[in-house]
């Protein structure tokens, strides 16, 4: 038996099985079983109105999972799937409250990974069944871009983790919400806010924005969230020379992570070089951060990356990682 197989197998029997998909590694259970989401619940230690998104095999599947969907969605879908954008959209009657947080919508995406693709279509068969797939990892804490980082943190509670090899993308999807009026971004990924309108023809509203009476709630919205034990610390540029003196001068063992050089080389700092770039700082942004929170520093300082369009997606994980 293959380990798709294998996998495939344990999840129609309700077990937890952690598969790799381009963002992050997933914590999958069978989506239609209530009792094996539950297992994701107990696992994570996850609050458990805080919905999951249903990753599919093929954007035919939408219909299983949602209703009145609008145009809008099939054309994200057929520009964006498989790939790092999650829609959400009202769901159909039959979809466990679980899965939803009891909302009356649900968050779809089709992974890019070839491991997660096959893995969902072998599990899901003619029926379209889906997977439940939060990160794979305890809740809030930082999300594992390897098969080792969820080995670390679940250990036992997951009956098998498919090895991908290091995530692609490395920080969650875009959160595109399309239950209501108007498209609006409920969490940034690398699927952008030009990208989208684009193919709409109308930008979305933009993540940031205050949450409205009928906003959903979505993965990834708590002010903490992707967090290391370590306390972290988001700081300037310029403001980075001041921390590493103001380290040495209190003997304070602190970690850094920043773009630009080392300015001072001392005992008290363990200094890890970061991408200058968006895409190679998200791919490397949560490995970094692990490896940095084992050190056993009494602080991560990160080099606050610019407020621009491309690094967003960072700028919002750094800053909920140091809520």
């Amino acid at each position: 038996m293959t380990d798709i197989a294998r996998a495939a197998e344990l999840l129609r029997a309700g077990e937890l099985v952690a598969f790799p998909t381009e963002t992050v590694y997933g914590l999958g259970a069978d989506a239609a079983n209530p009792q094996a989401v539950a297992k994701i619940f107990a696992a994570k230690g996850r609050p458990q109105d805080h919905p999951l998104i249903v990753h599919l095999a093929d954007a035919k599947q939408l219909d299983r999972w949602a209703r009145d969907i609008p145009d809008a969605a099939r054309k994200l879908a057929a520009a964006f799937w498989p790939g790092p954008l999650t829609l959400i959209l009202k769901r159909q009657p039959d979809v466990i409250d679980a899965i939803t947080g009891g909302q009356g919508s649900v968050g779809l995406r089709v992974p890019n990974h070839p491991l997660a693709l096959e893995l969902l279509r072998t599990f899901g068969g003619a029926d379209g069944g889906g997977l439940a797939a939060p990160s794979a990892n305890r809740f809030g804490r930082i999300s594992p871009t390897t098969a080792e980082h969820v080995r670390e943190e679940l250990g036992d509670a997951v009956a098998m983790v498919l090895d991908g090899g290091a995530c692609q993308v490395g920080i969650e999807s875009t959160i595109l919400d399309l239950s209501g009026d108007e498209p609006a971004i409920l969490r940034p990924g690398m699927i952008s806010v030009d990208a989208i309108a684009a193919v709409l023809g109308q930008a979305p509203a933009a993540a940031g924005r205050a949450p409205g009476p009928n906003t959903p709630r979505v993965p990834g919205s708590l002010d903490s969230h992707y967090a290391p034990q370590t306390p972290l610390e988001l700081v300037s540029s310029d403001g980075l020379v001041f921390a590493v003196r103001n380290a040495i001068i209190k003997q304070e063992r602190t970690a850094f992570l920043a773009s630009m050089a080392q300015p001072i080389h001392h005992e008290m700092i363990s200094w890890r070089l970061a991408p200058a770039d968006p895409e190679p700082f998200a791919r490397a942004l949560y490995a970094s951060l692990r490896e940095l929170d084992a050190l056993g520093c009494a602080r991560i300082i990160v080099q606050a990356p610019p407020a621009t369009p491309g690094w967003l997606p960072v700028l919002d994980r750094l800053r909920r990682a140091a809520g």
